[in-house]
Formats: structure tokens, sequence, C-alpha cells
């Protein structure tokens, strides 16, 4: 982490001017060969436990086709497995204390119901990754008694739990016999259930060896799509990973939306994005997610009235789109981790403000993720509370403006965006002249798709 944050914050010092992604040779390049189908893909994570009343993989089937109208196209399921019951956490306990990593959670269904959500999802044109929990396991893990010396101990020999996750245990990664075991559990979902990869919890306090190992491995099977909850360990995405999360980007946002950062610190953060990552590389942008709806709070809890603003800021910069169990209808509260606690359905603004997002990513490649997608510049409107960029490909360019304040903001359009654009929210014609003075609203956004 210090060193990642060292990087980033001389970035910072270097250069507050607008930004250009290019091909400069960066710090981390990216040699994984992404599937064809994640380039345009928005990805959705899915809460099995409080998805529905029922809470099962059967009942969230039924959610298949909504989610398809909506235009998602990876689905992300929160870990399905069976939850230790030793030192189990409330009621239910926590998703990620794999009791049994070749089994579905009986609260859930099984694993043909499992096979059926994935037949469902790709039958609708849909994808499939599982979240995958291999740093711990539950301390009744059948491999806790068989197999005590693939986990870590401390200096009198107990078993490690991670920071305060007193529910599972450490496993120690210097062992191959466990390596191999766990590539073998992973190996199991994709012949078994013909998923379509996994999102890999903490995966930075696994070996990046290990990883590479793996995705080699999975790879004989199927092209994959792997996802990484980590940032620091920016050479994950070498050759092990399509994607990791910009959690400190994530981060800004919410400290804009409390006044105690501004535009030049998304500015400062892009000129360290540019030296770091090469831009066949992924990066997953997001408002909310498991973690911080249920820890940290809901989106209009952190974000306030700058929800959509920041949410339309996810689905245009470079990167994939991230929607969490809820977000495409407005949710409104925390949901329980450790217990039931149902999202209910219906729709709302939302349901169509993210469906439009969708379809402007669809239909626009400049947005897309990775070299499929175009260029992107950071422009200066010299206001400190307006973020403004440009995408752009050899077909057309976009400009896009996001009035990050709660107070009317005036700037004065900066240079290289002149011409004639289609206001995409509104669905008028614009004609933009560098130099005109601009009103907007308080957390205003504005598309503006090239003519």
């Amino acid at each position: 982490m210090k060193k990642i944050l060292f990087v980033i914050q001389l970035a910072f010092l270097i250069s507050c001017a607008p930004q250009v992604r290019t091909d400069t040779k960066p710090v981390v390049d990216c040699n994984v060969e992404h599937v064809t189908w994640s380039e345009s893909a928005v990805l959705y994570e899915v809460n099995i436990r409080q998805y529905t009343p029922e809470g099962t993989i059967e009942a969230f089937i039924s959610h298949i086709p909504r989610l398809k109208e909506l235009g998602v196209d990876i689905l992300w399921l929160m870990p399905i497995h069976p939850i230790g019951e030793e030192n189990r956490k409330g009621g239910l306990g926590s998703y990620y204390s794999v009791k049994d990593y070749k089994a579905v959670n009986p609260e859930f269904g099984t694993i043909d119901n499992l096979k059926a959500l994935v037949n469902k999802a790709h039958e609708a044109g849909m994808y499939v990754i599982l979240d995958w929990v291999a740093n711990h396991t539950a301390w009744d893990h059948s491999w806790v008694t068989e197999n005590p010396d693939w986990y870590k101990k401390d200096s009198v020999g107990n078993f490690k739990s991670p920071f305060d996750w007193t529910d599972v245990i450490q496993l120690d990664y210097n062992v191959p016999e466990l390596q191999k075991a766990m590539i073998d559990a992973m190996n199991f979902w994709i012949v078994e259930a013909d998923v379509d990869g996994y999102r890999c919890d903490v995966a930075g306090m696994v070996p990046q060896k290990f990883w590479e190992k793996a995705r080699t491995s999975l790879e004989k099977v199927k092209p994959l799509f792997m996802l990484a909850e980590d940032e620091v360990k920016s050479g994950f995405l070498e050759n092990a990973f399509d994607m990791n999360y910009a959690w400190h980007l994530h981060h800004i946002m919410n400290q804009i939306a409390k006044g105690e950062m501004n535009v030049d610190d998304i500015t400062e953060y892009f000129a360290a994005e540019d030296s770091i990552y090469h831009k066949a590389c992924y990066r997953m942008q997001f408002i909310t997610n498991h973690d911080e709806n249920s820890w940290n709070g809901t989106e209009f809890e952190r974000l306030g009235e700058g929800v959509n603003a920041f949410a339309v800021m996810t689905f245009t910069i470079p990167g994939m789109p991230l929607l969490y169990t809820g977000q495409e209808v407005g949710l409104k509260k925390r949901l329980k981790f450790f217990t039931k606690d149902t999202v209910e359905y219906s729709e709302s603004e939302y349901t169509e403000f993210y469906k439009k997002l969708i379809q402007l990513r669809k239909n626009n490649k400049m947005f897309w993720s990775g070299e499929a997608g175009g260029d992107f510049e950071t422009l200066n409107t010299t206001n400190k509370d307006v973020f403004a960029f440009k995408r752009f490909n050899d077909i057309a360019d976009a400009f896009i403006i996001l009035n990050l304040s709660d107070e009317s903001q005036d700037i004065i359009i900066p240079q290289g965006i002149a011409g004639a654009y289609n206001d995409y929210f509104a669905g008028e014609s614009s004609v933009i002249n560098e130099g005109e003075e601009m009103n907007l609203e308080p957390w205003a956004y504005k598309i503006y798709l090239e003519k």
C-alpha cells in the first residue's frame, strides 16, 4: 500500500495539468488476453441472500430477464458456498467463511440450481463469475483437520485469523499441495457449471505467482474473465487478472461529496493512473458494492445529491462500471451482512437512468474498456468544482462535464471541444463554442456526443 501511495503522491506533485491517456510506457503492462465480450460489458454484483424473499438461486433466476432488459452483461455472484458454523458471525454467517469449495450453500439451493442459473444467463447472452475466497477458510473446513499444515500459524502454533475476521483462518500459499487443491476447486466450477470466471476476494493477500499459475491452468478449459479485489498490487493485471478495483478514485468521490476534496484531486489521480497502468488494463469503477453498502453506507448516504453525477462519471471514464444489488432501483438502505434483509424491487427513475447509461456505453465504442475503448483527456475549465473530460476515437468525440458541488457553477468552455453535439440526456442538439461561458446547476451532469 505504501509503495503505490508514494507513486500516486509523486504523480500528484508532478502535474496538475490536463492529462491525456497515451501510449508511453507505464509501470504496469497488461499481457492478459481479454475475452471480447468483456470490452463493452457492464458488471452487476448479485447478493443472492438478500435478492429475493426466498434468498435462493432459483428465485434469483426470475430476475435475469429484467437485468438483461436493463443491459447488464456479467453477473458476479457473491459466494455461493456452504458457510462455516464454528465461530460463525451473526445468525447466518459471512458468505466469505467458506466451509466447502466444491458445494453450494443449501440455504441457496443446489448445484443443479446454479447450473440452471448459468444456462439461463448464457441463453440471454450474459455471463456469470463466482466470488472466490482463496485467502482463508472457515474453521470447520475439512482441510483444517485433514491438512492443518496448509494454514498459517502464530508463534505458538495456533491458527491465524486475518484482521478481526475471527470466523475464518488464513491459508499458507507456501504449501504446493494447497495451491494444487485450490486450483482444482476453481476448475471444478468451470467444468461442472460452465462459469465464466471469478471475482477473487482480498486477492492481494494471496501471492501473484499463484494467481498466474491458476489462470494458466483454468484457461485450458475455456477463456475466462478474472477480477481482483485489489488495487495495491497493480502487477496482478500483467498476467493474472483482467481487472482490479479503482478504490482510490472511489474514495476521492466520497471525499468530494463531503467537501474535503475537489476536481484537482481527480485530475491528479488520472495523472498517476497514466504512469501506472497501460490502456489495456481494466479498472472497475463504482459508487457502491456490498462492502460499501453494508459497512460505510449507501451511495445516498455517502454521495448525497451527487449520486447521479458520480454514477455518470463511473460509466464514462476508462474502465468497467459496476452496479450492485438494488442500485438500479435506488436502494436506500444498508443491507445487513450476517442476517436476512430482503431488497424490494420496483421501477424507479434510477432504472431508466442506469438503462440510459448502459445504452450509452453499448452504443458508443469510445466508452468501452481497455484498448477497445477510446482515448481519455481531462479538460481545464478553470473551476475546481467542475470535472470535464473528452472520450474520443477515430470515429467520434464525446465531451462530459460534471458539476461536483452543491452550488451553481460557471465555467469557460475549454479549448478543443468546439462543434455540434447531441446533449445525450436532454435529447437536444447543441453547438458548443470554446471560450463561451456555461452555467451548471448543482450536481449537474452533461454528456455531449459529437453529431
